[in-house]
């Protein structure tokens, strides 16, 4: 039986009394309002929030209510306001989130998955609808490695549960959806510059906007970050090696956005180049040998038409994408030096109707086909060219889906939808999905939901060959998800929402590293015991007419295969975000963000102590400088000391997390 050993008393004590502090100083103002308070979204009314159109769920707008998901959605005020730095901070603001950090990567762990090693391959990540996951290693980037920069984000829609219906591959535990701003969100030009402490970390960010007379909209953004890294502490287990990664630890990003749309036709360019150093001696290289990094390099663009026809009962939506992933690992191993790659493009093109010509009924079909046209993976040794190797390999996707969206009753509502996939690695795949939507009262909102997603093996997982740490494994098939969740809403007030959720799911056929019998090598396998997932969400969400806002949750998971519970899977996860305008000070405000997680097992069967973990963010305006606004950020405010699991890959079986980091950030708009 686990058991959870509770955080120092002192430092809870500590935590309690900030929160407290908070949600007094909110209470007495909620009796006075202040004059000062400006109408912004942070003010909006729950019923306001929530009206937000989702196009994440279906590939068409819906309303949070409609949406057959408890879906969640973080906006640009809510990043801004608590001085998220990556996509995965944001997100891990979110019921049922869990975060991982490796010194490499930042991953995400949902609803209780999140095995040590995996590189988010279970959900899909999009930007306008653009998959971002690449071909070689099905990654979904979360972290610096993301090619967006978060300020160019209007908002992230989260949508958990299985996507396949939709989306086909990926989308099993989740879809995350940017909508990134618009020319004429900026209006003008934007600098912003920062400084952060431990990293010793600048960043800038430089962004262009207008919507002009004819019509068009065009941005175009450039941002970098250049850093040194924190001096830290690693031991490397059985080599006996220990000691301080000196100047081991930076890491270099540029990055680039443009997007333009006139009438019915937009266009969007990303790029990101990230470049990580590794002071871990990951993939068992040799410990604390500088000159060792990963590069990620991702290029997605996309060109879309959609427009209405048929007396705006008919909507058409056409795309095309092109994408392209670079991979550069140089490491050492036994002094000798090596390099490996990655790289992956892909093309591919999108056709969907959308019609409301039929009474009652959103009935959509689409079709949709992506050619990994080129994989390569390589591996040179430059002292034993000999033991150096090259594959190639390419595979072609073809998906079509239907959904229809019937309003039975002024009421009730059903949403069902299949989707038919087919590659030449796993055959052909059914993603089916059902949703009965119930509005009981105008307050109360219930949602039954059903629905399978899969995922095929990615070429990693299936042909990385190199005979001395890995071998293939071809014969791989795809692995494939059931969820079923209940979901109930209440908007207690037109400022106050609570919600209620409950899901099962069990997964069969789980692609994991383990062992080859005859080589005794690495090997991904294919797991013949289900995994299976039960648990509970509660949450609230709350805005006062005078600006703050309060936004809670609670969860319970237990994920277990073999009745033994998976790793790196918190059974508990709170979550708490509080912000408040700052008295005296117009336009300024203070976030705070209190987190819990529960308990981790890691590879070798121990547990990672549970931590509570806090956030503050002070922002506000220069009144000298018309267009200047200022911002603190305090990261692991109250210094905690915890720790994160491992996978195999690593010498390490934990690794302790950063210390307390201060940024400060000045933003300027003309």
């Amino acid at each position: 039986m686990l058991t959870l050993e509770k955080p120092d008393s002192s430092i809870l004590d500590l935590h309690v009394r900030i929160i407290l502090l908070f949600l007094s100083f909110g209470l007495f103002s909620i009796q006075t309002p202040p004059a000062y308070a400006t109408k912004n979204l942070e003010q909006l009314s729950l019923e306001q929030l929530m009206n937000v159109s989702i196009v994440g769920a279906s590939k068409y707008e819906q309303k949070q209510q409609q949406v057959a998901a408890a879906v969640s959605v973080i906006t640009r005020k809510d990043i801004r306001t608590y001085g998220w730095r990556t996509l995965n901070e944001a997100l891990a603001s979110l019921p049922g989130i869990h975060s991982t950090y490796d010194y490499q990567y930042e991953y995400l762990g949902t609803r209780g998955f999140g095995l040590p090693g995996d590189f988010n391959t279970r959900v899909l990540i999009m930007i306008n609808g653009n998959r971002i996951n690449d071909a070689t290693y099905d990654q979904g980037p979360t972290g610096r490695d993301f090619p967006l920069d978060i300020d160019l984000i209007e908002r992230i829609e989260f949508i958990p549960g299985p996507g396949s219906a939709v989306y086909g591959q990926n989308a099993m535990l989740g879809v995350v959806n940017i909508i990134t701003r618009k020319g004429s969100d900026v209006n003008g030009a934007e600098i912003s510059a920062s400084y952060q402490t431990t990293e010793i970390m600048p960043q800038e960010r430089v962004t262009f906007g207008k919507k002009f007379d004819n019509g068009t909209d065009a941005l175009i953004s450039f941002s970098g970050v250049q850093a040194r890294g924190a001096n830290r502490f690693f031991e490397f287990c059985d080599t006996g090696i220990a000691g301080v990664a000196h100047h081991m630890d930076g890491e270099n990003v540029k990055q680039m956005f443009a997007r333009a749309s006139h009438g019915p036709f937009s266009f969007d360019f990303i790029y990101g180049n990230r470049k990580k150093e590794d002071p871990t001696g990951t993939y068992q290289s040799d410990p604390l040998v500088p000159g060792q990094f990963q590069r990620d390099r991702r290029l997605n663009t996309q060109i879309q038409y959609q427009d209405n026809f048929a007396n705006d009962t008919l909507n058409v939506l056409g795309r095309f994408f092109y994408g392209q992933y670079r991979y550069d690992n140089p490491m050492v191993y036994d002094g000798e030096r090596t390099f490996s790659t990655g790289p992956s493009d892909w093309h591919g093109l999108e056709f969907r109707l959308l019609s409301t010509a039929l009474d009652n009924h959103k009935l959509m079909a689409g079709f949709e086909y992506q050619n990994n046209t080129s994989i390569k993976q390589t591996f040179q040794n430059f002292s034993s060219p000999e033991d150096n190797l090259f594959i190639k390999s390419s595979v072609m996707r073809i998906g079509v889906y239907l959904q229809d969206e019937w309003r039975i009753t002024d009421t009730l509502s059903a949403t069902v939808g299949l989707r038919f996939d087919h590659n030449r690695w796993i055959g052909n795949r059914l993603s089916p999905r059902a949703a009965l939507i119930w509005q009981a009262t105008p307050k109360t909102t219930f949602k039954a939901l059903y629905g399978r997603a899969h995922r095929s093996p990615n070429s990693y997982e299936r042909d990385y060959n190199d005979g001395a740490f890995q071998v293939a494994s071809p014969e791989l098939h795809s692995e494939f998800i059931d969820t079923a969740e209940l979901v109930a809403d209440y908007l207690a007030q037109p400022s106050m929402n609570l919600r209620a959720s409950v899901y099962a799911w069990d997964m069969y056929h789980l692609i994991a590293l383990g062992i080859d019998p005859l080589s005794g090598l690495s090997q991904y396998q294919q797991n013949s015991r289900k995994v299976s997932a039960r648990g509970t969400e509660l949450s609230l969400d709350k805005t006062w007419d005078w600006g703050a806002r309060l936004r809670g949750s609670f969860g319970f998971q237990s994920v277990e295969q073999q009745n033994s519970h998976l790793p790196n899977s918190p059974y508990y996860l709170g979550k708490l975000n509080f912000s408040v305008p700052i008295p005296l000070i117009t336009g300024s405000r203070a976030g705070y963000e209190l987190q819990y997680y529960g308990k981790r097992k890691t590879l070798d069967g121990t547990n990672t102590d549970n931590y509570v973990l806090s956030n503050l963010n002070l922002i506000t305006p220069v009144p000298q400088v018309k267009g200047l606004e200022a911002s603190l950020s305090i990261y692991n405010l109250f210094n905690e000391n915890y720790l994160h699991p491992a996978a195999t890959i690593n010498w390490q079986n934990a690794f302790w997390q950063p210390d307390r980091t201060v940024r400060f950030r000045l933003d300027y708009r003309f």
